[in-house]
């Protein structure tokens, strides 16, 4: 074991501040002079840099009770006193950072199989999301790129990387309910009977209905649901308006609108920039 040396809390903070390894361990003392032990564990905590995990054992000749209770609370490991057995504090030591070693060892693995599962989740989704694409043909690669685009507008907006990350996937799924629609519907050339419109709109819906078996994000659904209401109200299924609309929906909502525009149809080619922009304007 290498062991540094330092004489108050202050010393620390400018030793962790040097370039090179963290220690493994921090051993502390309650009465140092300037910052006292208490004031060293809190700061040390407070840090945004690794040294905030590292794991501290009070180390102190203070013998009240309160001493140690008010060092466990925040967040000593152990609390040793003075005078103490070195065998018996090497092995306190030893066992202390062979149980933080094996607690990082269990939060990697953790978060590696939390990464897999992940990805073949979205493996899967992007297989059913590719398959209901092949169903119409003026639409490839639609659902994907709509995911794209709200979740760099949900970055714009300042959502955590977990929050865009979920509204990925909320865009991905958001036309799922086209698996129900008729191929011939869904590729017809021109405009849509008004029957033929109402039955594309039931996609909505159905995508709402297979959605809401994914019970532990019921975002999926929403976002499946809601893509087609409008600001104003005149939108579908139910005629939401304003916030009333879930965010995530409305996001979708512009970026399907984008995408849209920006692709040739089987009704007309695609926009240019200056026109889908104006037409966002104007339709906001």
């Amino acid at each position: 074991i290498h062991v540094t040396a330092l004489k108050s809390g202050e010393a620390l903070f400018e030793q962790l501040d040097k370039d090179g390894p963290l220690p493994d361990l921090i051993l502390l003392d309650v009465k140092m002079p300037g910052m006292d032990g208490y004031e060293t564990i809190r700061k040390l905590h407070s840090l945004e840099t690794p040294a905030s995990k590292l794991p501290v054992i009070f180390l102190t000749a203070d013998e009240s009770d309160g001493a140690e209770r008010e060092g466990l609370q925040l967040g000593a490991m152990d609390f040793i006193r003075k005078p103490f057995v070195p065998e018996v504090l090497l092995l306190r030591v030893n066992n202390l950072i062979e149980l933080v070693t094996l607690q990082k060892q269990l939060y990697f693995e953790v978060e590696q199989k939390t990464r897999e599962n992940k990805d073949l989740f979205l493996q899967v989704v992007s297989a059913l999301v590719a398959a209901i694409d092949t169903k119409d043909v003026y639409t490839k690669g639609h659902s994907s790129r709509v995911a794209q685009y709200s979740k760099m507008i949900a970055k714009r907006l300042g959502y955590t990387e977990a929050r865009q990350d979920e509204i990925y996937m909320i865009g991905i799924l958001h036309d799922v309910g086209k698996i129900g629609i008729q191929i011939t519907v869904l590729n017809k050339k021109g405009a849509l009977t008004d029957e033929e419109y109402e039955n594309i709109k039931k996609h909505s819906v159905m995508g709402d209905s297979i959605l809401q078996k994914i019970e532990n994000n019921p975002k999926f659904a929403l976002g499946a649901r809601h893509h087609h209401e409008r600001y104003e109200g005149t939108g579908y299924p139910d005629g939401l308006a304003g916030e009333a609309i879930p965010e995530e929906a409305r996001i979708i909502a512009v970026a399907d609108a984008y995408d849209a525009m920006s692709s040739d149809r089987s009704y007309r080619d695609h926009m240019t920039q200056d026109e889908i922009k104006r037409e966002l304007i104007e339709g906001k």
